[in-house]
């Protein structure tokens, strides 16, 4: 009764211990952790069981456990966790058993070298023991994988000693060693790296590894052929179990295989997708739309809870994204949501295959749940360049359009005689018509000339108070010939930023220069003290010049 009670003890503060760990921690998979907690429970059943001598309830109760420990070191391994190459895991898994269980029947087992000890178990615990290594491998420094070997080779030793010594006191605290560890580690912090999403890495296939799979599902088969042509089949639970085991490391590895392809193509059509609706898009909206269209195909349905797609810097910083991480890659980085289980991936709008970043900038900007973001993220790396690549041919096209229009118009009025001029956002003159150079007296206006430096600098700052309002109107000032006479106009604009086509200032001007005192076309004298009367009569003139 007091050992039935010990073993209760145990396995309950076992299972608490894990269970407060995933409350505390909140691994992002939790599934692996309560398979642990049921494989402890299970186990602590066995026990009580074994103790009040029930035999077969406590052999099936090691056997749930057994089977409970398999699937988690497997949720362990799955995609997207610490192991990365768990393709090679599970075809070395299948071999090591296929040979432990050779060597057992053929070498162990026929001698009879230990006993009572159970093969099956024997087996088992050293295919959890490789698998926990190979998990320790992986992070050299995470104690809570340290602490899962710990206790399946307190596993593998008290299925080894405990029928060898009879039940020795010192061959049981075997066990307890194995609660002990498997709760302490959950409740260590690097139990979050067991499960934390990383991004699944493209396997190639290869004939030798095949092979050994092949022959690792054949090996139980034959082994239990060969004993039944030589004489009666003594190992007949140990060969079954091996096959069970073999088989679902088979099925898992070809589950995996046929997963990933899937992936694979399903990326790949939502890709093709996206990159036709982007080539068909005709304005930043429409880029858009097709590229959350294509979110909504590439991932899971409700893994994200916010998409923007910033055009421009301007837009980044205004959703106040954060700036890399030292040491992340340019292509994308994480940051922390609002939320405790969601996550920012931030994709820089890059021009693909140039690998490089827009001359405006922007980002693709997607909060949801990390594993999805981070077994998506190469292909969301790939929408945000198609996206860019999208947005830079609008741009080039607008451009292109808006100089063919140019060029139309400067032909149609290349000879009258009205003075016009198509002025950017930034007062740049991206046209002038040949009436404005005749004008001012000089050659063709240098590229970026602003309208700012043909007007007289008495006039520069109202001129530019008018053109940076809102509206049409029109204002009188003084422009400065190539000879730094003046000659006066009456501006009028029209503002033509918002359309598509024109995206900029209408400017006409009419010269109104025979209105005013010839003596204001002088040129301005370089010092002060020169022609006073002159200077006071043009300041004088220059309070009613309109």
């Amino acid at each position: 009764m007091l050992r039935a009670i010990e073993w209760i003890l145990l396995g309950a503060g076992s299972v608490a211990a894990i269970l407060y760990g995933v409350h505390r921690h909140r691994p992002a998979r939790r599934a692996p952790w309560f398979l642990l907690a049921g494989a402890c429970a299970a186990l602590s059943a066995g026990d009580v069981l074994y103790a009040y001598r029930r035999m077969d309830l406590a052999d099936a109760c090691y056997l749930a456990m057994f089977a409970l420990v398999v699937v988690c070191l497997m949720q362990f391994t799955r995609d997207g966790s610490l192991l990365a190459d768990r393709a090679r895991l599970i075809d070395l898994l299948a071999f090591s058993c296929s040979t432990l269980l050779v060597v057992w029947v053929f070498v162990i087992g026929s001698a009879g070298q230990f006993g009572a000890v159970s093969a099956a178990d024997v087996i088992g615990c050293l295919l959890l023991i490789g698998v926990a290594v190979r998990l320790v491998l992986a992070d050299r420094r995470n104690v809570a994988a340290i602490l899962l070997l710990s206790g399946a080779v307190g596993l593998l030793a008290g299925d080894i000693f405990y029928p060898l010594t009879g039940g020795s006191p010192v061959a049981e605290s075997a066990y307890v060693v194995l609660y002990l560890c498997w709760g302490l580690s959950a409740l260590h912090p690097t139990m979050v790296r067991l499960t934390e999403p990383r991004p699944p890495e493209p396997i190639t296939w290869r004939v030798q590894w095949t092979v050994l799979l092949a022959a690792s599902a054949a090996t139980p088969p034959a082994v239990l052929l060969i004993e039944a042509l030589t004489g009666e089949v003594r190992d007949g639970v140990v060969i079954a179990v091996t096959g069970a085991l073999t088989l679902l490391l088979t099925i898992t590895r070809l589950a995996d295989a046929i997963r990933q392809h899937s992936a694979a193509l399903s990326r790949e059509r939502g890709l093709r997708t996206a990159n036709t609706a982007l080539v068909a898009a005709a304005d930043p909206p429409a880029v858009d739309t097709a590229v959350r269209a294509a979110i909504t195909r590439l991932l899971p349905p409700g893994s994200v809870s916010r998409v923007v797609l910033a055009t421009d810097d301007g837009r980044l910083a205004a959703e106040s994204v954060p700036r890399a991480p030292t040491g992340a890659g340019s292509r994308s980085w994480f940051a922390a949501g609002a939320e405790p289980d969601e996550c920012v991936l931030v994709c820089p709008l890059r021009l693909e295959p140039l690998a490089v970043a827009r001359p405006s900038g922007g980002a693709l900007i997607l909060t949801g749940r990390k594993e999805a973001l981070t077994a998506c993220r190469d292909t969301l790396e790939v929408l945000a360049g198609e996206a860019a690549l999208a947005l830079d041919r609008i741009t080039l096209v607008a451009a292109i359009g808006r100089r063919d229009s140019d060029l139309y118009l400067r032909a149609v009025i290349r000879n009258t005689a009205e003075i016009m001029a198509v002025v950017d956002s930034d007062h740049r003159i991206r046209y002038a018509s040949p009436a404005l150079r005749d004008l001012l007296g000089g050659d063709e206006l240098p590229p970026l000339t602003a309208l700012d430096e043909l007007v007289h600098p008495d006039d520069r700052e109202m001129v530019r108070v008018k053109l940076r309002a809102q509206g049409d109107g029109s204002v009188f000032c003084a422009l400065r010939r190539s000879d730094e006479s003046q000659a006066f106009v009456e501006m009028t604009y029209r503002d033509l930023r918002d359309d598509r086509l024109v995206q900029g200032l209408v400017v006409t001007m009419r010269d109104i220069t025979d209105r005013h005192d010839p003596f204001e076309q002088m040129p301005h004298p370089d010092h002060i003290g020169d022609l006073p009367a002159w200077v006071n009569r043009r300041s004088a003139q220059h309070k009613f010049r309109y």
